[in-house]
């Protein structure tokens, strides 16, 4: 094989349709899917009936015959109708696809005067299908599960399988360094906004549909006594998963570091908005201990937002 000539945005040349679908194949990392979280969403009939609609949003279709095939970027303006057959006797799964009939390399197709990007049903897949037949250039969307007898299709009966081709993601660190000694007493059995210095603003992209957030603290204090506590973060009112803080060294002072991570789901309220990243602490009343932080904590937060399905 040799390089495809000539290259892409040459003055005077004629470029093929070949230049251009490994050009999208490119560009989108030889991935394939939806290219943001709401796009081309499968739902139910503004009046439920027999079919489905597919909403606004684009998607990469990686051809698949071979690699140098390329890829073929499609986008669909407004809600479109599907059709599907009613059920018999008999319950059935269809599956609802983005296809693309490139007639270079399948089908019959007329690209001047027919539309080789189209949605279609491939009728009859297993319970568990998320993917189109091998062999043919589509993306899947959703699963219809249609009990017998059916004509009128709902959302309860639709399966999202869609995949986002290259989800975003946006990290930013945070870190905060006590200035002077901060306690926190044992023997309540509350939750405390605490450590103070444990605060940020974070801006939450638009499209985030989940935080991967872990949050170091170096050089906790443990005085007085054994400790039982135990720490988490929340975004704005999202919470993660609590750590627990369980230390029996008895009335030394001591240090530690104590990790705190999770991943939060991000409600659709607080998407595209600042919030407040904090560490929040329970103390228990079955020891005696108590929690601190001075001048030698440092406090570290890395928070991952990630794009997905929505």
């Amino acid at each position: 094989m040799a390089l495809i000539q000539p290259p892409l945005a040459v003055n005077g040349a004629t470029h093929s349709a070949r230049v251009f679908r490994m050009m999208i194949r490119n560009l989108a990392w030889s991935n394939q899917g939806v290219i943001e979280g709401n796009d081309l969403k499968v739902r139910q009939m503004t009046t439920p009936g027999a079919g489905v609609r597919v909403g606004d949003g684009a998607g990469t279709i990686l051809g698949a015959t071979s690699r140098t095939q390329g890829a073929y970027t499609q986008t669909n303006i407004g809600d479109t109708a599907v059709p599907i057959a009613p059920t018999g006797a008999s319950a059935r799964n269809d599956l609802i696809v983005l296809r693309v009939m490139d007639p270079e390399y399948e089908g019959t197709l007329n690209p001047e005067t027919q539309d080789i990007g189209f949605f279609d049903v491939i009728s009859g897949v297993s319970s568990t299908t998320t993917q189109p037949p091998a062999g043919m250039t589509a993306i899947p969307l959703a699963r219809v599960q249609i009990p017998a007898n059916t004509a009128t299709i709902t959302d309860s009966m639709i399966k999202d399988v869609r995949r986002i081709a290259n989800p975003r993601r946006e990290r930013t660190l945070k870190t905060a360094f006590p200035s002077a000694l901060s306690e926190l007493k044992y023997s309540d059995n509350k939750w405390h906004t605490w450590p103070t210095a444990g605060q940020w603003p974070v801006a939450i992209p638009s499209w985030a549909t989940s935080a991967t957030v872990i949050v170091s603290v170096a050089g906790l204090r443990m005085t007085r006594a054994n400790v039982f506590a135990k720490m988490q973060t929340s975004i704005g009112g999202d919470l993660g998963q609590e750590t627990v803080i369980d230390d029996n060294q008895g009335n030394v002072t001591r240090r530690q570091t104590v990790v705190v991570a999770d991943t939060i789901n991000i409600s659709a309220a607080q998407r595209g908005t600042t919030q407040t990243l904090k560490l929040s602490t329970y103390m228990y009343k079955t020891e005696t201990g108590d929690l601190s932080v001075d001048g030698g904590t440092s406090i570290v937060a890395d928070i991952e937002f990630v794009e997905g399905l929505v």
